[in-house]
């Protein structure tokens, strides 16, 4: 898979309140992560979450999407809990390999582990295994966003 990128920049953004007002900066929050923190999160491997049944692939196996989103949800698992009421992540950006199959019935582990922050922009190394060994690997973007902004943002689309 590619990278896929969105967000803005980390940079303070000078807000002039009103004519003649004093100018105000807002910063990014600091939300206390630090790098290396892990989150985990299991499933087991059933006819709901198999290639065949994700219309990924046409065999009873472990669903890529399923993969990737169960790493998605270790990054979750590992930074927001730490984060301010109001606040969640979001995913942005997935660079994964998915390197073995794992038939119906193993339990499959993700692992996500934060390595670098930028702002607002969140990176973690992320892996994938089953009871026989490493499924997958790679490397996941999520950005921290104010949840009411954002999905007032998102139902705007609507009209």
């Amino acid at each position: 898979m590619t990278a896929v990128r969105q967000g803005g920049s980390s940079c303070p953004s000078e807000t002039k309140v009103d004519p003649g007002a004093e100018i105000s900066y807002t910063f990014a929050m600091d939300f206390n992560l630090k790098s290396g923190v892990k989150g985990e999160k299991k499933t087991s491997v059933t006819d709901r979450n198999t290639a065949e049944a994700l219309g990924s692939g046409g065999l009873p196996v472990f669903a890529t999407p399923a993969m990737i989103a169960l790493m998605e949800g270790a990054c979750v698992a590992a930074v927001d809990p730490a984060l301010p009421e109001g606040f969640s992540t979001v995913g942005t950006g997935l660079d994964l390999r998915h390197t073995a199959a794992t038939p119906l019935g193993m339990t499959v582990r993700a692992v996500g582990e934060l390595t670098e922050m930028n702002g607002k922009e969140l990176r973690f190394r992320v892996e994938a295994f089953d009871d026989a060994g490493k499924i997958g690997d790679g490397l996941h973007t999520r950005f921290i966003i104010e949840n009411e902004k954002f999905l007032k943002k998102t139902l705007a689309k609507l009209g």
